[in-house]
């Protein structure tokens, strides 16, 4: 038997934390993730009534999150590879009686829609974990609507070299460690480490999304660089 691929390694990963995964995520951003992805959303700007993706959407936090700004008369689609994950945010979506809400199964490299189809496609720390970044920003692009936006929120490479240091020191050997503690998952959050460190810098990424047809590129920076937004559109 061969070596894993990126892509069954990173599926293994999601299917075994599941569970754990939204209360770990709070734990090893200490709360954080949330105050980027409020920010993200006001910087979106969507309007009740529109369509939206969201990509990679793992146990759904942001896919509920769109569907409270889309209201009863727009779609939310949240799309992810791991039945597993799909599984906790199906649990919130019938909790909620969340009705504008759907979660399908599928992979962000060869999205299951036709040619623009959304006003919002979004992917919230899930980039990193695909085999071709460029790849996935393509097909974002195919299903967004001309006038639409495609939005990335996700780990980044600080720039303060002191800072830098500091947050690769965390990500190799805290941030595992609490996995462990935690989650019961070490080599599981080991790989999240790893997929963070080979992740591009916010230039980088700005210019892939430039690369595949996106305008008028945004980028914001969160928290010394460690999380950074990218908002492009497609004209």
């Amino acid at each position: 038997m061969g070596p894993q691929t990126k892509e069954e390694r990173v599926h293994h990963v999601f299917e075994n934390i599941y569970n754990r995964y939204d209360k770990m995520n709070s734990i090893i951003s200490f709360q954080q993730h949330r105050l980027w992805r409020k920010d993200v959303m006001k910087r979106m700007n969507v309007a009740e009534g529109d369509q939206t993706l969201d990509v990679c959407c793992g146990t759904g936090d942001w896919t509920m999150a769109l569907a409270k700004e889309v209201g009863s008369n727009g779609r939310v689609i949240g799309l992810d590879f791991s039945e597993n994950m799909l599984s906790v945010g199906i649990k919130k979506k019938l909790a909620g009686s969340v009705r504008q809400v759907e979660f399908q199964h599928g992979n962000a490299m060869d999205l299951p829609f036709e040619d623009d189809q959304f006003d919002f496609v979004t992917i919230g720390f899930g980039l990193r974990n695909v085999p071709d970044y460029k790849q996935v920003l393509r097909e974002m692009y195919r299903v967004v609507k001309p006038g639409g936006k495609v939005v990335c929120l996700e780990t980044s490479q600080p720039t303060n070299p002191l800072f830098k240091k500091m947050y690769y020191l965390y990500f190799a050997n805290i941030m595992p460690l609490f996995g462990k503690l935690f989650a019961k998952s070490y080599q599981e959050y080991s790989w999240l480490h790893e997929s963070a460190k080979d992740f591009p810098g916010k230039r980088e990424l700005k210019k892939m999304f430039e690369d595949v047809g996106f305008s008028y590129v945004k980028v914001k920076s969160y928290t010394g660089g460690v999380a950074a937004m990218h908002m492009g559109e497609k004209l």
